[in-house]
C-alpha cells in the first residue's frame, strides 16, 4: 500500500531536535522524503504496521503530531506536483 506520513514536532529546541532526527530517519527507513516533513512510503500491512509503531516510539503524542494518509491505488496516481520537480520517484532506485 502507498502512504503519505506528514509530521510536525512541536519544538527543534532540545528533546524536539532530538525527535525530529528520529522521526526524519524512521520515515527514511521506509519511503522517500517528497517535502521537509513530508515522505511518501510503499509498504506492506506488516511494514505500515511497524511504522506506526516505530513512530509512535518517537513521538511526544502531547505535542507531536503526525497524519498518515492511505492510498488505495499508487501514490503518482493521485499526486498533482506543481513546481521544482523531486529528486526521485517511490520505488526509484538511487543511482550514484
Amino acid at each position: 500500500m502507498d502512504v503519505l506520513v506528514a509530521y510536525d514536532i512541536a519544538d527543534t529546541e532540545g528533546a524536539g531536535r532530538r525527535r525530529l532526527q528520529q522521526i526524519a530517519a524512521v520515515c527514511s527507513s521506509f519511503g522517500t522524503r517528497v517535502q521537509l516533513s513530508v515522505f511518501e512510503c510503499r509498504v506492506s500491512p506488516e511494514r505500515f504496521t511497524r511504522l506506526v509503531g516505530e513512530i509512535l516510539d518517537v513521538i511526544e503524542p502531547t505535542q507531536d503530531s503526525v497524519l498518515i494518509y492511505r492510498f488505495d491505488g499508487s501514490i503518482q496516481g493521485s499526486r498533482t506536483r506543481l513546481g521544482r520537480q523531486g529528486v526521485r520517484e517511490i520505488d526509484e532506485p538511487w543511482i550514484f
